[in-house]
Order: C-alpha cells, then structure tokens, then sequence
C-alpha cells in the first residue's frame, strides 16, 4: 500500500492532535482523507485545516458507508472506542483506539474478539510505549538483570487538572459520560506502563475517593495495593488534585533496584542476590555490596510514534508496539481497583466482568452527565 487513507473519528483535543500532525506530513505513506464528528460545529473549516481532499462526515456510519479510508483512528469519548472499532473492524478498515480500549472488560473483550476475526491492524493509543526510557526500562526487567521482582511502587500524581477541565466538556468525570476519572482518562498509560513492564498482579485490594479535590461524581485520587503471583507486592498512588506532583515508578529485586524519574534510569545493583546474602551472612547487620548504575536511554515521539508503528504495520506487516488486544490489561487493573473500593474487598484479576458491569450501572443510572457544548481543549503540551 503506498498510501495509507486515514479517517479521524471524534475531533476533540485528540483528535485534532492526530489530525494535525498527519495533515502536516509527518507520517510517512499517511494521508487523512475523512474526518468524522457528531457536532457539525467542529466539522466547519475541514478542508482548510486538514486539505481540499478531506472529506467530512457528520458521524461514523456515514464514513464507514463512504468507504473512502483505509483505516480509521476512533477518538470519541471512552465508551464509543470498541462499538466504533468493532465497526471499522467489520468494514474491512484497519483501526487505531485512543486510549482507554473501553470503560469495562466485557466491551474490550468482545472488541478483541472482533480483531481476533479480522485480518486488519489494530492498535491502541499507548504512547507512553514509544518513549525510550520506558522501553530501556522493560528491556531491563526482561533481560534478567535485576533478577526476580521483590516489590513494584509507581506514584503518578502529576496528573494535576484545575476544575475548570473538568467543565470543558459535558461528558468528562462522568460515569454516564467518561466511566471514570482519574483511572479511565490519564492513568490507562501508568496502568498499561505498570503491567507491560512488570507484569499483571493477581489481585487487588483499593481504596478510590471520589470528587475529593474536585466538583466531580468520578475519582479524582487512588490508592492502591496489589499481589503478583511469585509473592512480590506493589503499590500504586494517583490523583489530579496534588502539587507538585511526582511520576516515579521503583522496582525492587533480587539483584538491586531500579527507579524511574525525571525521564532518568538509575539502577543500584547489588554484586550479589539480596535473598542469598540474607540466608548466608553470618553477622545479623550488613547488607550486599551495591554498585550505581545510569541507564542510558533515548527519547521517543510519543503519539506520533505510535501512529508511524501502525501505519509501517499496516504498510509492511511489521510487528505493534501497542497492539489493540493488549489494551484489556490496563482496563483490568482499572476496573479493579474500582470494584474493590465499590465492594470494600480485595479483587481478583480477571475481574467479574459481569459484576463489575452492574456496579458501574448503578452509577450511570445517577450520572449528572451534561449535553456538550462543543468545546475543543487544546490538549498540546499536557502528555
């Protein structure tokens, strides 16, 4: 294929981000073709903004109907991304979802059921994978290196968001409207980062507040722990209401630890395995011999990163990055820490989807989610 014809469906700040730099070529073998919305205001101007070819369509079924695209990036609101990918799916059109995959596993898992049957492309919005740090830090935890994972703590509360974004839309820090807050719009990254690095855990036990920083119904600040299979714990802390905020994932092993912040790798290794030296040091105090290590990592380009991935695999069958199946893992933990909070009890993962799903109706049912007023934030400089 020597030019990959991408419709955008939903042009809110997202959409128009990806727009934007497609439009501006810097996607090799993309071009946009169609642009999709179900607010004609934010339609108006498309072929100044995006090219005299760009179609514009007042919905998605009337650009699937149009078959003037290849591929379709879906980036509406959270509960339209597997209803939307599952259509494009189904149209023959390979397909890119914002993040998160879904608001609930039930919804991402019939999505993968559809990709599943389908030969098309789908990959999921994950640019924090296409930062170098992050994958420098996976490679790490994967080669060996640090040995068996002892405890894993990821606080992520840079996430600061003054009230006035929550009342740019009508659909945001809704259940109704968004599923969530915190865990569905900003943390499904630290989510997905949390498990691609360090593995799914196999339950958790969580404690979400709800509006406690804002004039919102959805969670705004979590707190949570969790068990990995091997025995190793971990903890994860977010909110939008903290400043300054900290973003510092640590992994403690049996051979040192790492930590994760500022966009720096520091790994203290130790000359020798933790658990050994413990069983066989003979005078109670004392602790390995440890050596300071700076990881070396390159940057990345983020959305864009993940976009040129796509369209390379689309255009050549090269491996994703961030291939769309793999989006359930962070709606899981999302969904789970939700549930324990809701239930006041530990979760096991995989979560009763089933469960979970009743529980968050009893929410939409009371949801105070308002018509949007067609505003577009601009999202540039905030990931």
């Amino acid at each position: 294929m020597d030019k990959v014809r991408i419709g955008i469906i939903g042009l809110g700040g997202m959409g128009s981000n990806h727009a934007g730099y497609i439009t501006r070529g810097e996607i090799a073998g993309a071009e946009i073709a169609a642009v999709a919305d179900a607010d004609p205001a934010r339609l108006e101007g498309a072929k100044e903004k995006f090219g005299e070819g760009v179609q514009a369509f007042e919905g998605a079924d009337a650009l699937f109907a149009a078959q003037c695209v290849d591929a379709v990036i879906v980036a509406t609101p959270h509960y339209f991304h597997p209803p939307l990918v599952i259509q494009a799916l189904e149209n023959g059109l390979h397909a890119m979802s914002e993040k998160p995959a879904g608001v609930y596993t039930r919804q991402v898992r019939e999505m993968n059921e559809a990709a599943a049957k389908s030969d098309r492309v789908f990959g999921v919005m994950f640019n924090q994978r296409a930062r170098g740090e992050h994958q420098k830090l996976k490679e790490l935890v994967e080669s060996g290196e640090l040995g068996e994972i002892q405890r894993t703590i990821y606080i992520i509360n840079n996430w600061f968001r003054a009230q006035s974004y929550y009342d740019s839309g009508g659909w945001r820090a809704t259940w109704a409207g968004e599923g969530g807050g915190v865990l569905a719009n900003q943390c499904p990254h630290n989510l997905d980062l949390w498990q691609w690095i360090c593995g799914m855990p196999q339950r958790v036990r969580a404690f979400c507040r709800f509006g406690q920083y804002h004039d919102i119904e959805v969670e705004d600040d979590v707190t949570a722990y969790v068990e990995y299979e091997n025995g190793a714990t971990g903890v994860f802390i977010t909110s939008t209401g903290e400043a300054p905020g900290t973003n510092r994932l640590e992994i403690s092993a049996d051979r040192g630890k790492v930590v994760l912040e500022g966009g720096k790798i520091t790994f203290w290794r130790t000359r020798e395995s933790s658990s050994k030296f413990l069983k066989e040091w003979p005078n109670g105090f004392g602790s390995p011999e440890v050596w300071k290590c700076e990881i070396p990592a390159k940057g990345g380009e983020e959305h864009k990163g993940i976009t040129k991935n796509w369209v390379q695999a689309i255009r050549t069958g090269s491996p994703l990055l961030a291939s769309g199946t793999e989006g359930i893992n962070g709606v899981e933990l999302s969904n789970a820490m939700l549930l324990s909070t809701w239930t006041d009890d530990w979760v096991d993962i995989p979560v009763d989807e089933e469960l979970y799903y009743n529980e968050l109706q009893k929410r939409v049912e009371s949801s105070n989610v308002k018509k949007s007023e067609g505003k577009v934030m601009d999202v540039k400089g905030t990931f």
